[in-house]
């Protein structure tokens, strides 16, 4: 993708602001973007914030938050990526992956998201799957298929409502296991509907935390 009229200030700019918006799901504040630029006024981060939105990269919405309008791509000129969407909550009666739910295209190296096979990106939270390597916040690269092994970690769609856990299955039930250093969290045994809506590949740590 073209960064014609990007400088460093803008690139630095533009990847924490387009990070904030997809490992946190909303735009952080001008007070946040001076932080991190090192600005001494709330004024700077709002004119480079104009700049972007001048220069294409992103719009302000009716609500006044940002949205990205084109991404940098990888972070390096010799990456090859892939643009997965990324899906970050689930209203009841819409499939996982309807348009609605797309909140963002992220592109991500092909060594993770290897082509061959469709892939979503699911925004972690709690700490119900801390101890398998998915931390609060994390991005989650899912790979699509209706079914899975025991052991390995899943999107399960049970009603409206979508999880992360370990899939285990034992004679006629499914259980759904989080692998948890808080005992507050339960195996889920599943005897009516649900959905295995992929299996996650690899989780990508929230470079905020």
């Amino acid at each position: 993708m073209s960064t014609k009229g990007l400088n460093p200030r803008d690139f630095k700019g533009l990847f924490y602001i387009r990070d904030y918006i997809i490992y946190r799901g909303k735009s952080p504040t001008l007070r946040e973007i001076s932080k991190h630029m090192g600005f001494g006024s709330s004024r700077s981060a709002a004119l480079l914030i104009e700049r972007l939105v001048d220069l294409g990269y992103l719009e302000r919405t009716a609500m006044g938050s940002l949205r990205l309008l084109k991404d940098l791509g990888g972070r390096t000129e010799t990456e090859r990526v892939v643009e997965i969407p990324l899906v970050g909550s689930v209203p009841c009666g819409l499939p996982l992956l309807a348009e609605e739910n797309i909140e963002a295209w992220v592109p991500v190296s092909q060594r993770i998201a290897k082509p061959g096979a469709q892939y979503f990106l699911l925004r972690a939270t709690g700490d119900s799957m801390n101890k398998s390597g998915i931390k609060d916040g994390d991005l989650l690269v899912v790979r699509q298929q209706p079914v899975a092994d025991n052991g390995e970690r899943v999107v399960a769609l049970i009603g409206d409502d979508a999880t992360v856990k370990e899939f285990q299955r034992k004679g006629d039930k499914v259980v759904l296991v989080p692998r948890s250093s808080n005992p507050a969290h339960k195996p889920i045994i599943l005897e009516g509907d649900f959905m295995v809506q992929g299996v996650v590949i690899n989780s990508i740590p929230n470079p905020l935390n």
